[in-house]
């Protein structure tokens, strides 16, 4: 059986991609900050709830070490949890503003990464997959055509640009493992206020697709719904 773990896994994205992973037969640890809602949303589901708070060493820590002394390994590790931080004035955004969104979105991956490799190794197929956004791309958020270039903001596109870059280099130092990044697209989830224009089940599509991957296919790559992503 298929062992994943998904952070930020109690709602949105997380939670469609543990029910689509679910019903495929995997072993899904939905990893969550808050104890209760991780509880229920895994109740629920039919999976395995571990609480993780992406920002807290020690809460990484000892995540690791329910999943390594109840699972043995992990195969898939989808790194979903993340935080919009607003769109604030540029003049208005302050160097704290930045550093509370990238300790989720970036130090935050890098803190479980770390902690779940040693579990990755031991996988036959082990496979990362970092939830991205096409805020993250330079190209993207340059082209008039795309909505994104119509979204001005420091803390979260800056982010996410970082997250992809993390994921490159993950994919260069561990060639047997298939690490990308994914652009869920523009989905309504709490992160926007539900405004955006895909629905959950959606944005989940190419999340699970690249958790499923095998030996066979890519790394190192950013990719949305339709292909792949520009830088």
């Amino acid at each position: 059986m298929t062992s994943t773990l998904i952070t930020g896994a109690n709602k949105g994205l997380g939670r469609e991609t543990a029910r689509r992973l679910l019903a495929d037969g995997h072993e899904v640890w939905l990893a969550a900050r808050n104890p209760q809602r991780g509880e229920a949303t895994a109740g629920e589901l039919g999976g395995r709830f571990v609480q993780l708070d992406v920002t807290d060493e020690a809460s990484v820590t000892a995540a690791a070490e329910v999943v390594a002394a109840e699972s043995g390994a992990l195969d898939v590790l989808i790194n979903n949890a993340g935080i919009g931080g607003g769109f604030r004035p540029l003049a208005e955004t302050t160097p704290e503003d930045v550093r509370r969104v990238f300790e989720t979105n970036v130090f935050g991956i890098v803190r479980v990464t770390r902690a779940f490799l040693p579990l990755l190794e031991r996988s036959s197929n082990p496979v990362i997959v970092n939830v991205s956004s096409g805020m993250g791309s330079v190209a993207v958020t340059t082209d008039p055509g795309r909505f994104e270039s119509t979204l001005i903001g420091l803390a979260y596109p800056a982010s996410k640009t970082a997250l992809n870059m993390i994921t490159s280099q993950y994919a260069k130092a561990y060639p047997r493992m298939r690490i990308n990044a994914v652009d869920p697209g523009y989905t309504a989830t709490e992160l926007n206020g539900h405004r955006g224009t895909k629905t959950v089940q959606e944005g989940a599509e190419v999340i699970v697709r690249m958790a499923r991957l095998d030996a066979s296919g890519p790394t190192g790559a950013f990719l949305d719904s339709e292909g792949s992503v520009p830088w």
